[in-house]
């Protein structure tokens, strides 16, 4: 059998059928098989630099979570950078008061009493003559606090207990949700009426404590429904099917994936529980003298505020905008960790 002479591709030929070197536009890539192909130059160079070869199946950049796309789009929103700025300058006076007033909230002037601004006080006296910037800078401290602290409570609380009866449903849901129900039916400036006006004590507790008892039952039901959407998930079932224990469970798959409802409401949360603070302290069974409130402020102003309505702008202003903040930035906090308004 004669030898077969070897193979040599068309494109190698030159004119009249000789061997010459390839073109310069060609180059010669291995198909893999231990044979040759022939390539145009910039496609081997695009083969050369596409990672993992021509199917593109090299490295790929690691895909972001919910939490970095979500501060990525706050970073580009005026309102959470509008009521960012306005929450840190409470919190900061609210800490160091003593950075844009040196005066004593409880230091009193009568013969002052009801008269306007005067130079090194702004705001004017109120009618027992004390100085109301000052007041009013003192006041952002007890309504930061109470806001605060009421909310941690509320969020805690309910996050437990609706986290576990939507995990563990059964008999323990069901009572969970007829005890939400009854507190959902206790209208609160009336229950604040009642449970407050038996106390005695001067401190903020009492007024936390009424807060996060009637507080609670609204997180509790959005904790439930967004852990039972999250426990249906493949990756949920897919650990339980592993045999990853109710706690792993709980901690580290439901809860990081659950948790975002729970944040967005207990940021709107906190800004209606300053607004409850200062309502209950008008109507006398929130915070008392001696104690620093807007509320008292205002309850206190309200008799005078044909005569002497600078007594009543300057709290009820601050009120306004601390309340505010609050609630433009959950919703901008809403927005961004939201997947449908996206």
């Amino acid at each position: 059998m004669p030898e077969q002479p070897p193979y040599e591709p068309e494109a190698l030929r030159g004119p009249g059928g000789s061997v010459g070197p390839p073109p310069e536009d060609l180059a010669i890539a291995p198909t893999g098989m231990g044979g040759t192909m022939d390539l145009g130059t910039g496609e081997a160079e695009t083969l050369e630099k596409t990672p993992g070869g021509p199917e593109g199946t090299g490295p790929q950049e690691k895909p972001r979570s919910l939490w970095s796309d979500a501060w990525r789009d706050l970073r580009r929103n005026p309102v959470f950078i509008i009521s960012g700025l306005v929450i840190l300058f409470l919190v900061i006076i609210s800490i160091w008061p003593s950075l844009i007033t040196s005066g004593n909230p409880l230091q009193c002037d009568l013969s002052k009493a009801q008269e306007g601004s005067q130079p090194g006080h702004p705001f004017g006296f109120d009618g027992q003559g004390c100085d109301v910037y000052t007041r009013t800078v003192y006041g952002t401290r007890v309504s930061i606090s109470v806001g605060v602290c009421a909310t941690l409570g509320v969020a805690i609380l309910g996050s437990a207990l609706g986290g576990l009866a939507g995990f563990f449903g059964g008999l323990g849901d069901s009572f969970l949700s007829r005890i939400t129900d009854i507190f959902f039916a206790i209208p609160v400036v009336l229950g604040g009426l009642v449970l407050l006006s038996v106390v005695t004590s001067n401190t903020i507790w009492p007024v936390i404590g009424f807060m996060v008892l009637l507080g609670w039952p609204q997180v509790s039901r959005i904790a439930r429904g967004s852990v039972i959407t999250t426990k249906q998930n493949d990756y949920v079932q897919a650990a339980r099917a592993l045999g990853a224990s109710h706690s792993r469970l709980l901690l580290r798959h439901i809860t990081p994936n659950a948790v975002a409802p729970v944040i967005v409401v207990a940021t709107i949360a906190l800004g209606t529980f300053i607004s409850l603070e200062a309502t209950l302290s008008y109507l006398g069974v929130g915070l008392k003298p001696p104690t620093v409130s807007w509320g008292i402020d205002i309850s206190s102003a309200s008799a005078y505020i044909r005569n002497a309505p600078h007594m009543l702008l300057w709290p009820a202003g601050a009120l306004a905008i601390t309340v505010l903040a609050f609630i433009m930035l959950g919703d901008a906090v809403r927005d961004a960790l939201d997947p449908k308004l996206r």
